[in-house]
Parts: structure tokens; C-alpha cells; sequence
């Protein structure tokens, strides 16, 4: 996510490295290079020479304190312009009616039926709703099938009427239908088109004069750059929207409309996709994405994700088996699973402050525990609740059942023993006082 526009950052950051102080010739290269690293992410040229400008000024007329440095300094005026850019503060969605509707309008294509579902699981799974998805797609039969499907996945009822086509009497009945059986939340589907056209846009409007949402989230590609701007420009016109979803935010995407579609439309990102999973679905945070435009990391959303995952009474079994030196392979292969779940292994380490770029080139996918995963699954119970169980013979075994090799199990089972070993240290606060007394510079 942003790897490109990140890059190009730090090598504008890096024209005042070494300078003593910012002056008008070292800023103006800087903010050449920062303006360039704009217009290749695909922000509108105008955007770019803004805050370029808006930079300049606030560069030039700060004071660099002895302690930080012209290229820290201009790190955080850009930092501060980019959260600014994206809208500054987190613009919470608001669900007042009984039941609330929520409008899904976008181009078809988009990911708008994909991310009915996403919001349907994020709505249910987070904030406790009752959830009704509508398909009022009357074009796509596919649609239908598909909206069914997502339903089916993530744990809501869909409503449909297959031999009406029209969409404004779906989306009534389907309102009426919740409102008696006492859902909190009703999504609408509606159609999307390869363009932005006439017909469509009557038919969405008319729908919205019927069922008069409490919001309209327009859902839009962020790999289409500029094209996205401009698409939520056309619908926003017509429909006033309340806000947007961004999808495949964790695509090769230069963040073009992330980082101006607010300053454009003057409507918030309200959420990103960042996957395929229906959990892929986030709140937008600008100064979050601020932070990891810039290499800082994101450790506020990498903790979020991990306390969605982890639950409280199991951590402390877990601690007490640590504390006994009787954590195991079944153990390890729970956290492995709880990490899995928490997304895309290469993003949650970009999360991390300074891993963007130490892990720049390489390419984490999420099998990237397939192996461990195939070693643990060919131990007999036995062996998983007791590794000192695994002799030779044993590994063996174990290696030909996961297509492996022996130096892979003999690999994963040293470094599990090595793991225990340290967790069972650190879970002693004498053993860490010990630890701690003689390491260099701790006496």
C-alpha cells in the first residue's frame, strides 16, 4: 500500500539531510521531489502545486530547534499536510433510523455488491447490528446470486423479489420487511454501470427520494487514480453521498484518490478495502494513513487488529501453560491461525514503525505459514502436546506426511524449542532481573 509514493518521499526527505537549516534553495528541491512524487501517485495537478506551496510556506517560517533536523522537521509539515489533505479527523458512520438504511451506489465493477457484504460483516462483528442486505441490482441475475452467497457467508439475511424489476419497490418492501422483524441495519445494492449515465443515476436518485437513506456510500476502485475523483465528483453531484469506500486499497494502487478525493468532492473516506477476506474492510484514519505513507508504521491499528483477534481468557491460559513450560505445537498453531485472521501478513508488518522499508522488495504472501502449518498438522496428538516426543523416526514421518524435508522439521522444532525456552524466561520476573543485570550497560 503507497510502497511507490513512500519511496519517492524519503528520497525528497533525504535532499536535507545533512543541512543545517532549511532555506529557500534546499526546500525548493525538496518540494520539487515531493510535488513529482504527487503527480506520479495520479493527485490532480492543482492538489499538488497546493500543498506544495502550503509546505513551502510553513517550512520556511518555522524555526528548526537544535534537537531536530530540516529533514525531520519537514517530515512533520508534511505529515501535517497529508493529514489535512485526507480529511484530518476519523468521520464515524452515523445510523440513526429504525431501522438505518444504508444506499451502496458505485460504477459496476467497483467491488459495491463485494463490499455490501464487507460492511454487513464489519457492522455485525463490531458494532453488535442486525443486519438485512437488499438486492436491488434487477439487471445482473448474477448479482442476486452474489449478494445471496456473501449473505450466506457472513451470517445475513438477504432480501430479494426475482421477478420484480423494479428496484424502488425492492427497496421499499425489503425496509418493511425489516422494520417487522426488527432489523437494525438494512443495506441496499443497487446497480452499477461500465459509465457514469443518465438512467442510472435517475433510477439511484429515486430510489434515495423513496427510501431516504441515512447514508449513501459511494463505492469506488482506488486503482482507478484520477478516474476515481472524478466518478465521485459526477455521483455526488447527483446523489449528495455522505461518504466513501475506497476498495482494493492493498492493490498496486499510487493513492492518487485516497489522498484528494476529499479535498475534490469535500466528502469523507469513511472506510478501505484492503483484501479479499469479508474482515478486509477498515475505518479510514488520515493521519494513521498519514503515518504510513511516511514509513512511521501504524501501531495504533496493528494493536486494534490484534485485540479483535485475541481473546482475554484464553491469553491467560496461555500465560500460566508459558509460565509452566507447557506451551506446544496445538498452542503455536492456534496463534499462527489468530494471526492469520488478523489480514495480509505483509501489511500488518508494514504496520510496524521502520518495517516498510526493511522489507521493501520482498514479497510475503499469505501462505507464508503453509509450511509450518503442514509440519504441526502431520504430528499425531501425542507429539503436538509433547515435542520432546520427536526422535528421528519421528521426524521422519512427520517430514514425508508434509512435504518437507527433515532439515525443515528439525529447522521449525529448534526454533519452537528456542521460542519455549524464551517464553518461559520472560514470563519469570526474576529470570528478566537476571537478564537484564547482565546485559552491557544495565549494571
Amino acid at each position: 500500500m503507497f510502497e511507490s509514493l513512500s519511496d519517492k518521499f524519503d528520497k525528497a526527505f533525504k535532499v536535507l539531510k545533512g543541512q543545517g537549516k532549511i532555506t529557500e534553495i534546499n526546500v525548493a528541491e525538496s518540494l520539487k521531489e515531493v510535488r513529482r512524487a504527487l503527480l506520479d501517485a495520479d493527485v490532480n495537478f492543482k492538489i499538488a502545486k497546493q500543498f506544495t506551496e502550503t509546505v513551502k510556506e510553513k517550512a520556511l517560517g518555522r524555526e528548526v530547534l537544535t534537537s531536530v533536523s530540516p529533514g525531520q522537521l519537514m517530515i512533520k509539515i508534511v505529515h501535517e499536510e497529508l493529514t489535512s489533505l485526507m480529511g484530518g479527523e476519523n468521520i464515524e458512520l452515523s445510523l440513526k433510523g429504525s431501522p438505518s438504511v444504508i444506499l451502496m451506489a458505485g460504477l459496476q465493477g467497483s467491488g459495491k455488491t463485494t463490499h455490501t457484504g464487507k460492511l454487513a460483516t464489519f457492522l455485525k462483528n463490531k458494532k453488535g447490528k442486525s443486519v438485512m442486505l437488499v438486492a436491488a441490482d434487477v439487471y445482473r441475475p448474477a448479482a442476486i446470486d452474489q449478494l445471496h452467497v456473501l449473505g450466506e457467508q457472513v451470517g445475513c439475511v438477504v432480501y430479494s423479489e426475482r421477478e420484480n424489476n423494479n428496484p424502488v419497490q425492492i427497496a421499499q418492501n425489503a425496509i418493511r420487511e425489516a422494520k417487522q422483524k426488527g432489523f437494525q441495519v438494512v443495506i441496499i445494492d443497487t446497480a452499477g454501470r461500465l459509465a457514469v449515465d443518465e438512467e442510472m443515476m435517475t433510477e439511484i436518485s429515486n430510489i434515495k427520494q423513496a427510501v431516504k437513506p441515512d447514508a449513501i456510500l459511494f463505492v469506488v476502485d482506488a486503482m482507478t487514480g484520477q478516474d476515481a475523483v472524478n466518478t465521485a465528483k459526477s455521483f455526488n453531484d447527483k446523489l449528495d453521498f455522505t461518504g466513501v469506500i475506497l476498495t482494493k486499497l492493498d492493490g498496486d494502487t499510487r493513492g492518487g484518490a485516497a489522498l484528494t478525493i476529499k479535498a475534490v468532492v469535500n466528502k469523507p473516506v469513511l472506510f478501505v478495502g484492503t483484501g479479499e477476506k469479508m474482515e478486509a474492510l477498515d475505518v479510514f484514519y488520515p493521519q494513521r494513513m498519514a503515518d504510513r505513507i511516511l514509513g512511521m508504521g501504524d501501531i495504533v491499528s496493528l494493536v486494534e487488529k490484534a485485540q479483535e483477534q485475541f481473546d482475554a481468557e484464553q491469553a491467560r491460559k496461555l500465560q500460566k501453560k508459558i509460565a509452566k513450560n507447557q506451551f506446544d505445537f496445538d498452542d503455536f498453531l492456534s496463534q499462527i491461525q489468530q494471526i492469520k485472521k488478523m489480514g495480509n501478513i505483509k501489511d500488518l508488518m508494514g504496520m510496524i514503525p521502520g518495517m516498510g522499508k526493511m522489507m521493501k522488495g520482498l514479497d510475503i504472501d499469505d501462505d507464508a505459514f503453509k509450511g509450518i502449518e503442514a509440519i504441526i498438522h502431520s504430528m499425531t496428538p501425542q507429539e503436538r502436546a509433547n515435542p520432546t516426543l520427536l526422535n528421528g523416526s519421528r521426524r521422519q514421518r512427520i517430514a514425508q506426511g508434509s512435504g518437507t524435508s527433515i532439515q525443515e522439521v528439525n529447522k521449525l522444532v529448534k526454533q519452537f524449542d528456542d521460542m519455549r525456552k524464551m517464553m518461559k524466561m520472560m514470563s519469570n520476573k526474576q529470570n528478566m532481573k537476571s537478564v537484564m543485570r547482565n546485559m552491557p550497560g544495565m549494571n
